[in-house]
């Protein structure tokens, strides 16, 4: 198994290093890093390990900056000197927290958790895809804070959203018949932004919400037509390449 180390501590990296000896000889540590910047350059320039350990803060900031820079489809086990960032760790690919001083039982630990990821996921391939739903899913944007009568704005909660549309060259959010709200996005960022699970890209038009669907008519040339809730004035076409897609994730499968 291959290692890479994210700390800025000398004492830290030599005490993890041996642990690892102890608890995992197999381990092979193939890089120490201690900054954001060494580490985005890193992982823009080589393949993911088999896991990360990563320190917190860092020489040149807080090691969650890195997320925003690259993406890492590594499990991740952080080590730090401190307990309130346990939540912030676990939104993305967070498989341990582990406190400084980092006891040999705590790190076995951790390492048969990642050895169990390993084997729920039956393969390398899958838990790189279950690694980068579990990062997306800790940014998912749950609010819009909307633009109201010029001085204020209104919290807006993307559970109240019926569905997403493209009308008169803007981007807006239907909450019911009667409340829409103009949003400063395309209906592309909103795709990427907003969890898939709950919401379509039906058509270019129409990103729509699972809970928003009256009934569905079947089409000409097997194509499907979505009735909603809150009404529309025109007919509301699932693009053909994307029915079978769209039937799947209705189902939930």
């Amino acid at each position: 198994m291959k290692a890479l180390i994210i700390e800025d501590e000398k004492a830290a990296v030599r005490n993890l290093k041996a642990l690892l000896k102890e608890v995992s000889p197999e381990t092979e540590v193939i890089d120490v890093l201690d900054s954001v910047t060494d580490s985005v350059a890193w992982f823009e320039t080589h393949t993911a390990p088999d896991v990360v350990f990563l320190d917190i803060h860092l020489a040149d900031g807080s090691s969650f900056e890195i997320f925003e820079h690259t993406r890492i489809d590594a499990p991740i086990i952080f080590t730090t000197a401190y307990d309130e960032y346990a939540l912030k760790a676990f939104k993305v690919n967070s498989i341990d927290y582990l406190l400084k001083p980092i006891s040999a039982s705590d790190l076995r630990q951790a390492l048969d958790k990642l050895a169990a990821l390993h084997g729920a996921s039956g393969s390398g391939e899958s838990l790189t895809e279950l690694l980068r739903s579990l990062q997306r899913r800790g940014r998912y944007k749950t609010h819009f804070l909307i633009p109201y009568r010029g001085d204020k704005l209104l919290p807006l909660a993307v559970d109240r959203v019926q569905f997403f549309c493209i009308a008169d060259g803007v981007t807006k959010a239907v909450v019911s018949d009667r409340e829409s709200y103009v949003l400063p996005h395309t209906l592309d960022e909103l795709t990427e932004s907003l969890d898939p699970d709950r919401f379509f890209r039906i058509n270019r038009q129409y990103l729509i919400s699972r809970d928003a669907v009256r009934d569905i008519d079947l089409w000409f040339n097997n194509r499907l037509a979505v009735n909603l809730k809150a009404g529309t004035d025109e007919r509301i076409l699932v693009s053909k390449q994307r029915v079978n897609e769209f039937k799947i994730w209705f189902g939930g499968d």
